[in-house]
């Protein structure tokens, strides 16, 4: 089922009612999809089966957990080896502040979200985590000026 192409209406409103609130309850859906609990109960499970529904998750309020402060991150690195590569990976995506890591295609190298409590947090990680580590060439910062839509 992970073809995108295989799923009929019925399955991208429940997709889209689950993604809105995760926690709604069988009979809630199904009324909400035109379905009776059943086949709706038997819908998700099957969305959950073929791994188009990953997971389910809490969503936390940065601001309550200390990490009120988000920063974008533009990576460049000057490494070419495997070795340095992965190494690099692997000590970036266990770093508690970075909630999201990925490598780009083109220029930059990769891309981190990194929450922190305050502007002294973010400068301790750039400076003690980030700057040292091999390979790594440039590191530039955005700061959010204001966040308009996000997909949590």
């Amino acid at each position: 089922m992970s073809n995108v192409a295989a799923l009929d209406a019925v399955d991208r409103e429940i997709l889209f009612q689950l993604r809105r609130d995760g926690r709604l309850a069988n009979v809630e859906l199904a009324k909400r999809v035109g379905l009776t609990p059943p086949p709706c109960l038997r819908r998700v499970k099957r969305l959950e089966e073929a791994g188009v529904i990953v997971g389910y998750r809490a969503v936390i309020d940065p601001e309550a957990e200390g990490r009120g402060l988000e920063v974008l991150v533009d990576v460049e690195v000057g490494a070419t080896d495997q070795k340095t590569i992965e190494k690099f990976e692997s000590t970036v995506a266990a770093y508690e502040e970075v909630v999201e890591f990925r490598r780009m295609f083109g220029r930059p190298d990769y891309f981190l979200r990194v929450a922190v409590a305050d502007h002294a947090a973010y400068d301790a990680f750039v400076i003690g985590k980030l700057t040292g580590l091999p390979g790594v060439l440039r590191v530039e910062s955005h700061l959010t000026m204001k966040k308009i839509k996000a997909d949590l």
